[in-house]
Formats: C-alpha cells, sequence, structure tokens
C-alpha cells in the first residue's frame, strides 16, 4: 500500500518545492509516498471554466487504478485535526490493498465524474489556500500524521 498525492500542474514555486521535498523526505522512514503531477491544460483560455474542469477529471480519472482509494482535497469535506486525519490514515493503511490516493483538483475545482469516483473528501480548512500552498500543507500533514501514529514527538496537544 502506497499513499500517493496527485495533484494537477506542477509546483513553481521554489520555496514550496523545497518545502515539500522536505516532508517528502521525512515520509520515507514511514510509508511509500509519491507525489504524481498531471500536465496542466494547454490553451486555457479557449476554454471555459467548466471546460477545463472537464478537461482535468479526464486526466484525474486516467491517473487512478481499479481498486484505488480516492480522497479529494475539497473546501465541502470533512475537516479533522491532526489527531483524527492520523486515525484516518491508519484505519485507511489497516484496510485497503491498493493505494490511498489524495487529488488536489485544478482552479476549477473537480468534474461531476471525479466526484462520483471518489470514496471520501477531506478539507484543509474554511479558509482557501493557492494549490501550491495546498500541496505544502498537505504533505506536512502526512508527515505529522505518521509521527502521531508512532507517538513521536512532532505533535504537541
Amino acid at each position: 500500500m502506497k499513499i500517493q498525492l496527485l495533484v494537477v500542474g506542477k509546483t513553481s514555486t521554489p520555496y514550496i518545492n523545497t518545502g515539500i521535498d522536505n516532508y517528502m523526505g521525512r515520509l520515507r522512514h514511514y510509508v511509500p509516498f509519491e507525489l504524481r503531477t498531471i500536465s496542466d491544460i494547454r490553451n486555457t483560455r479557449r476554454l471555459s471554466g467548466e471546460q477545463q474542469c472537464q478537461a482535468e477529471g479526464e486526466l484525474i480519472l486516467a491517473s487512478l487504478q481499479p481498486g484505488d482509494y480516492v480522497v479529494l482535497l475539497d473546501e465541502r469535506g470533512k475537516e479533522f485535526t491532526s489527531r483524527e486525519f492520523a486515525r484516518f490514515v491508519e484505519k485507511r493503511i489497516a484496510t485497503l490493498s491498493r493505494n490511498l490516493v489524495f487529488v488536489i483538483g485544478g482552479p476549477y475545482g473537480f468534474s461531476d465524474a471525479v466526484y462520483e469516483r471518489s470514496d471520501d473528501r477531506l478539507s484543509l480548512s474554511r479558509m482557501t489556500f493557492s494549490h501550491e500552498m495546498v500541496r505544502l500543507f498537505f504533505v506536512e500533514q502526512v508527515y505529522r500524521a505518521m509521527t502521531i501514529l508512532r507517538g513521536e514527538p512532532y505533535h504537541h496537544d
């Protein structure tokens, strides 16, 4: 079982890339973790937001494997504390034989088909963050979850 983060478009901000790489390096000691990037849709000026969302949705769906447990990072998803998120991940790790895939969509969110394919939705906050910042925050939270599950002192109550 592997945890994957599937994102639309490259992370172009250097300090965010550095942070993501830092936490991904730390995660290797706990769980197989992979960040997978779907290429941005080209010529988006000619597309409506809905058309761009549909095109990205097709690419997201094509990137998933049968049996993947798919969790969308979505503003309407469940909000967890770090400990609750750790328990969520622990339960999935214990029960899944395939990958646990978290998905960050593009600027217009997810298509209906992607929502239908998903198994769960998770919100990091009711606030709005850039898609790049969400990547960093999420990878850090996966790392934090692993330290919580191991009883390590990274998380303080």
